[in-house]
């Protein structure tokens, strides 16, 4: 039943690959209704709050002053746990499914690809959008969704099934820090919001953390051919992927506007994979139409 149009109903998206992390969801909204029923409570007592912070405060004025206060900030962090819950809801659906669409369309000749691979390929948004693409240009290629999970994988597979787009995937359990396969393998290698998990063990800011995101960058460039394009869209560390890309001599380095997503800062970078070695760093092009 696949369906290839660049846009999709939000409800589509969700039959079709659920949701990761509902946890985080429900969580905002919980908080953000129970900061709603604080502030209403505030509204309608504000009076019998108003006595009470008068035992705390001798000050009429900063008796009045601290329940205002508290009404005001109540009612502000329900606004903004509204708004985080559905920044999450769009950003884990809808825009991911935007910016696969994107993603595939950074590559500019997908009749020549016969091996792509998609890195922490989770519920197969992106995997499933390269799926298509092959599909639509009658190709015989072929797309691998790696994944840490097994259980993951065989999700993965049912969505590709339900796209109409099984026979163009697979699936594979394995550890992104050391990808299962050959150097110069895959014509094409993808990843969406994902790198940035890799050693959150450490704390995504710590040394041994980006140590170990420059090792799954360093994997995804091993793992392409020589004139093979990479494509990554993630969150926050972007800047540190494209300085290691310019270490390991990439060409055609594009990095596009900023996007938020899950309320922080994303960006999409696409490279090539020199087909000679090259000597000096690679340009950086920030290049808004990605």
């Amino acid at each position: 039943m696949g369906k290839s149009n660049s846009s999709r109903d939000w409800t589509q998206i969700y039959a079709i690959y659920g949701m990761d992390q509902w946890q985080t969801l429900v969580f905002l909204l919980c908080h953000a209704v129970f900061f709603s029923l604080l502030s209403v409570i505030f509204l309608f007592y504000f009076g019998s709050i108003f006595h009470f912070f008068q035992t705390l405060f001798p000050s009429p004025g900063a008796a009045r002053f601290a329940a205002g206060f508290s009404g005001a900030v109540t009612s502000i962090s329900a606004v903004c746990l509204f708004f985080a819950a559905a920044n999450f809801l769009y950003s884990a659906g809808p825009l991911h499914y935007e910016m696969a669409q994107r993603m595939v369309g950074s590559v500019y000749d997908w009749s020549s690809v016969k091996l792509a691979l998609d890195i922490g390929c989770g519920r197969g948004i992106l995997l499933n959008s390269v799926a298509t693409q092959l599909k639509k240009t009658g190709s015989s290629g072929r797309v691998v969704g790696l994944d840490r999970s097994k259980r993951t994988t065989l999700s993965t597979l049912r969505t590709a099934n339900v796209e109409g787009v099984g026979e163009y995937v697979t699936c594979k359990e394995g550890d992104v820090r050391s990808l299962p396969f050959e150097d110069n393998y895959f014509d094409v290698v993808v990843s969406a919001v994902f790198v940035h998990t890799v050693g959150k063990e450490y704390g995504h800011r710590t040394v041994e953390a980006a140590a170990e995101r420059m090792r799954v960058v360093g994997e995804l460039v091993r793992v392409l051919k020589p004139g093979g394009v990479g494509v990554v869209w993630d969150l926050l560390h972007v800047p540190e992927y494209v300085r290691r890309l310019q270490e390991l001599k990439m060409e055609e380095i594009r990095v596009s506007e900023r996007v938020t997503a899950f309320m922080v800062s994303s960006h999409m970078v696409s490279f090539r994979k020199p087909s000679q070695h090259v000597v000096g760093p690679g340009e950086v092009r920030l290049d808004w139409r990605c």
